[in-house]
């Protein structure tokens, strides 16, 4: 996919992976209108929650795809195309058993690092403690292609990441949210 072609301008592309419904991508996209964003989410009734808002606020710099990241990622995103790449409270998948099942793990931050440019930045947030260890631990694991950038977890949420309802539900149930920030390293030969 060309990605100045689908927007119709060069300009720095932000990915956001799983967006619920759309309430952050949507004021992003309104607050940077000199950035293009991309949107992935497989939940239906998001997207369309998503679209609307776009058009209510006549914003033309989103594109959306209702499909699986990993699906889009490997066939749809050019390498080194992206700016940012954001995931917001993925599914914390919180029984033991199902841990298997959590976006965040070494294959896929591999991938996300095979698509971000050097120096892009990938911005993780969770209200699950234990996930933000898991999140942590993987990138750990990745020093090689992200370095931290500053103390993990951030000491409070970034500005460029509004609140969102995952976030203020975690919030009333006492969970931490923790914001974990990270820049591609310059390419390596071995990915």
């Amino acid at each position: 996919m060309d990605l100045p072609a689908l927007f119709g301008r060069d300009a720095p592309v932000t990915l956001e992976i799983g967006f619920g419904n759309g309430e952050s991508l949507a004021w992003q996209a309104e607050q940077m209108p000199e950035r293009d964003f991309i949107g992935i989410e497989v939940h239906r009734p998001g997207v369309g929650h998503l679209l609307g808002e776009l058009e209510r606020r006549g914003l033309d710099n989103v594109r959306i795809f209702n499909d699986d990241a990993v699906s889009v990622l490997e066939t749809r995103i050019p390498p080194a195309s992206l700016d940012t790449v954001q995931v917001y409270f993925p599914d914390p998948w919180h029984k033991k058993r199902h841990h298997k099942r959590r976006l965040i793990q070494n294959d896929f931050v591999v991938l996300l690092a095979s698509k971000l440019r050097p120096g892009g930045r990938l911005h993780l947030a969770t209200d699950w403690e234990d996930y933000a260890q898991q999140m942590m631990a993987v990138m750990s694991g990745c020093a090689e292609l992200f370095a931290p950038e500053g103390p993990q977890p951030l000491d409070s949420r970034p500005p460029v990441r509004p609140a969102t309802r995952f976030e203020r539900r975690g919030e009333r149930r006492g969970h931490r949210v923790s914001d974990l920030l990270y820049r591609r390293t310059e390419l390596s030969g071995g990915r």
